[in-house]
């Protein structure tokens, strides 16, 4: 029998390499994405097929429409896509008042039009019943005095996504949205022992997330026992933020 494709981009560190094993465990071939560390990628494979299931790894930088487009026309697209993750992003951490108009076109060339552009090259390859998530942050939402213009892109993105939503739902697709608070990722890695402890103290359920917290989520966000749910801002912090 043959198994169904998961796309997930920014899928071979963190939050992604944890999404990608978790649905490579859960029964699908999933094709990853990386852009400046191929090495990750290349063992979260190696791994992933070393336990009898498949994953391939693809470079691909999504701020770049040459590279999207060739995505787009990877044999894997032949064999149609049923679940689509967008996950890729950067963050700058930079100051919001000293934020230039470079950082900003960056960041949302990055987060947010390459998510689209990821969108636009392969949809024609999604499945009648494809689903997706959106990785966004709680930042999208609260917002960040150092990092105004990530909090922007992953807002502006939350929003497409809610609005794919809407177009595509009498397709029988289904688009939402994954929103995490602390993670514990190398965005976090710098934290000393005393901001770490400070960060699990902010949290009601008391600890940092882990990645495998994140793609449990999605796991079920693309499952059946989620058939009925699209459009939705799934908030995953521990209780740090409650909109």
């Amino acid at each position: 029998m043959t198994r169904p494709v998961a796309l997930v981009t920014g899928g071979g560190r963190g939050i992604g390499a944890a999404i990608s094993d978790r649905l490579a465990a859960d029964g699908y071939d999933v094709l990853l994405t990386y852009n400046t560390s191929s090495k990750p990628a290349e063992m979260l494979v190696d791994a992933i097929r070393e336990r009898g299931d498949d994953a391939l790894a693809v470079k691909v930088d999504c701020a770049n429409q040459g590279e999207v487009g060739l995505l787009g026309i990877h044999p894997w697209m032949a064999r149609g896509i049923d679940v689509l993750i967008l996950n890729h992003g950067i963050y700058r951490r930079v100051q919001s008042h000293v934020m230039t108009m470079e950082d900003l076109n960056q960041t949302m060339k990055t987060n947010f039009e390459g998510a689209v552009a990821v969108w636009k090259a392969v949809q024609a390859h999604l499945t009648d019943h494809a689903r997706m998530v959106v990785v966004s942050s709680q930042l999208s939402i609260k917002g960040s005095p150092h990092g105004a213009d990530y909090s922007a892109s992953k807002a502006a993105l939350s929003a497409w996504a809610r609005s794919l939503a809407q177009s595509v739902g009498p397709e029988g697709k289904r688009v939402n949205i994954l929103a995490p608070g602390y993670v514990d990722t190398d965005i976090l890695a710098g934290d000393s022992p005393e901001k770490r402890q400070q960060r699990n103290n902010e949290v009601p359920l008391q600890r940092v997330g882990t990645p495998e917290d994140m793609a449990s989520t999605v796991s079920f966000l693309v499952g059946s026992d989620s058939s009925y749910i699209t459009g939705a801002i799934l908030h995953v912090n521990g209780g740090l933020y409650l909109p």
